[in-house]
């Protein structure tokens, strides 16, 4: 099992290798070219509004007239953790969108991964049968349930991440750090739901797994988060983190659920 950060994380970088392997990579340019149009746009409104909010901050400052000084000194402190703040939500939340919207092609590149791992593994069971766009298509309204039925996990915890900036001072220190983490869980919640979900496994059973594993699960999703913040990396960073999350799902999960699916029936 990964039971700790640093073997959560290295299935990151297992999947930047697989981008280009053969059956994998046609499966790759979709996803990508969702994840460069929406990345695009956050980083050019990124860059507005924190020329709007540096305005802002320096009129402000310049009102406090004798407190100018406390002013200047404040914004030194607090505004690096502000931009950082708002960088995590900003690109969180347009990879979220981009994760939406390639839902369906982010389906089939974990299915297809994992019928390459399974092929290299030599399993007892046979191959896994190649679903294609055909099944894709009428798949489509259940990944589009299943995104949100993660959002309105989401959303509420998000709400309270976001509560802790209404604590004066604390509350901007304390803050990126509670969203860093609170977001690295859920990029890991996003990304091996993939090939869950390709199993019909329910969201609860889904999130009681990784439950089990929350420091490899944490150790996945903070260096997908890291990634997601590097320049050109990013472009890349949802297809790799499919690739990475599935082999976790295969190497790590997948024989404990469909044990458990056999034993149902």
């Amino acid at each position: 099992m990964a039971q700790n950060s640093f073997e959560g994380a290295h299935y990151l970088a297992s999947g930047f290798r697989m981008l280009l392997q053969k059956g994998i990579k046609r499966y790759v340019f979709i996803p990508l070219g969702i994840n460069l149009t929406l990345l695009t746009i956050a980083l050019i409104y990124l860059i507005n509004q924190i020329s709007s909010w540096a305005a802002w901050i320096e009129q402000t400052i310049t009102s406090w007239g004798t407190w100018e000084w406390l002013g200047t000194a404040l914004a030194w402190l607090v505004w690096p953790i502000v931009i950082v703040g708002a960088v995590l939500f900003i690109f969180f939340f347009f990879s979220m969108l981009a994760n939406w919207i390639a839902a369906p092609f982010n389906g089939l590149l974990a299915e297809a991964v994992e019928r390459k791992l399974h092929a290299e593994s030599g399993h007892s069971d046979g191959p896994i049968e190649d679903q294609g766009f055909k099944d894709l298509i009428k798949d489509t309204p259940r990944l589009l349930k299943r995104e949100w039925t993660k959002l309105k996990y989401y959303i509420p915890r998000a709400i309270l991440c976001l509560l802790v900036l209404l604590v004066p001072l604390i509350g901007a220190i304390a803050f990126p750090i509670i969203w860093f983490v609170f977001n690295a869980w859920m990029m890991s919640v996003q990304y091996i739901d993939y090939p869950m979900d390709n199993h019909k496994i329910p969201f609860d059973d889904m999130l009681s797994t990784l439950q089990t594993t929350r420091s490899g699960t944490l150790g996945f999703g903070s260096l997908v988060m890291l990634c997601t913040m590097v320049p050109v990396l990013n472009l890349l960073v949802m297809p790799a983190a499919v690739c990475g999350a599935t082999q976790l799902w295969y190497e790590n999960y997948r024989d404990k659920h469909l044990s458990k699916q056999l034993s149902k029936q």
